[in-house]
């Protein structure tokens, strides 16, 4: 028997179904996220730059294009309480703090790597980046001066603070979730989670689960006080490389290079939707009010020219008749 909030989610999707495609830049986008009111949404790319978009009724309207790195932008993410405050990491050995209300970069900190993972801490006070040396610095959000530096002996794949603030996670190249105490850093735990490369992890708004994706192609959700695996999704074939969770916590998106992007309701593991695509996905985010989905594939450029990176942006449930 499907659930009630399953058949919602299918009547929402059956009628907004649609989804648009924006240009952000000029080669592709590594990494998309939405401010905390949901009102903006930024993208980094390849191009060394990053995008912000303003959300209007059924369409992304580019706001500003934030220049100044020497490298690759690979991740970004918003203030988790401000909406005006976007980081940026990139390979360029710098993170950079973007004030959208004046459209200037406030902030380039000096890191010692090539920055590939980034994250904001929920109370806004620490900025956690990691580079490709497995290295992970603590930043502190205010002063701009690194607060602590960890060098891990395992690949370490995506980070996160758990949403209580008090625990912090890393994905690793062995299939491991770390959990280390915050800030003291100490090991609390190491799940063995996959037999391959963890690659990517996301806690739910709710503070109940989270998630991680794997190169096995699997996904698994974890109970947060238990951590203990409750289910696995298994409808892709490819490695997991980006998840997010709905604003309510009950769907879970995640992609890989297959050509679709799998929507799963959290509480059965049951397919609630999926989004059609023509090349891997790197990066989907959820907006944090709405069932929109913004997500970047690998698109290249029309039928002529099969080697340019399109570089665009997509928003997936926006009404049929828009």
């Amino acid at each position: 028997m499907a659930s009630s909030y399953y058949q919602e989610m299918q009547e929402v999707f059956r009628n907004n179904n649609k989804s648009r495609e924006f240009p952000a830049h000029n080669a592709k986008v590594h990494s998309v996220a939405w401010s905390c009111d949901g009102k903006r949404l930024a993208s980094g790319s390849f191009d060394k730059t990053a995008s912000v978009f303003v959300l209007e009724k059924d369409r992304l309207v580019k706001e500003n294009n934030y220049r100044g790195h020497g490298d690759s932008v690979d991740q970004l993410c918003w203030h988790p309480t401000n909406p005006d405050l976007f980081v940026t990491a990139s390979g360029d050995k710098t993170i950079r703090i973007w004030d959208v209300r004046t459209t200037k970069c406030m902030a380039t900190i000096s890191t010692k790597g090539e920055n590939i993972n980034i994250c904001w801490s929920p109370d806004g006070q620490t900025i956690a980046v990691g580079n490709k040396d497995d290295v992970v610095t603590f930043i502190d959000a205010k002063t701009h001066r690194p607060r602590a530096e960890e060098q891990f002996k395992f690949e370490v794949n995506e980070i996160s603070w758990n949403n209580d603030n008090d625990m912090f996670f890393l994905t690793n190249g062995n299939g491991c979730i770390n959990i280390l105490s915050y800030p003291d850093l100490k090991l609390i735990q190491s799940i063995n989670a996959h037999p391959s490369n963890c690659i990517c992890i996301k806690f739910d708004p709710t503070g109940k689960y989270f998630a991680t994706g794997s190169a096995d192609a699997l996904v698994s959700l974890w109970d947060v006080e238990e951590l203990v695996c409750v289910r696995c999704f298994s409808r892709l074939d490819w490695p997991v490389r980006t998840l997010s969770f709905s604003h309510d916590g009950k769907m879970l998106a995640s992609a890989s290079e297959d050509h679709f992007i799998d929507i799963a309701e959290v509480e059965t593991g049951e397919k609630l939707w999926e989004i059609q695509c023509e090349s891997p996905t790197f990066t989907v985010a959820w907006h944090p009010k709405r069932p929109l989905l913004a997500y970047a594939c690998d698109d290249k450029e029309g039928k002529y020219d099969s080697n340019r990176e399109a570089g665009t942006v997509k928003l997936f449930g926006l009404p049929n008749d828009s």
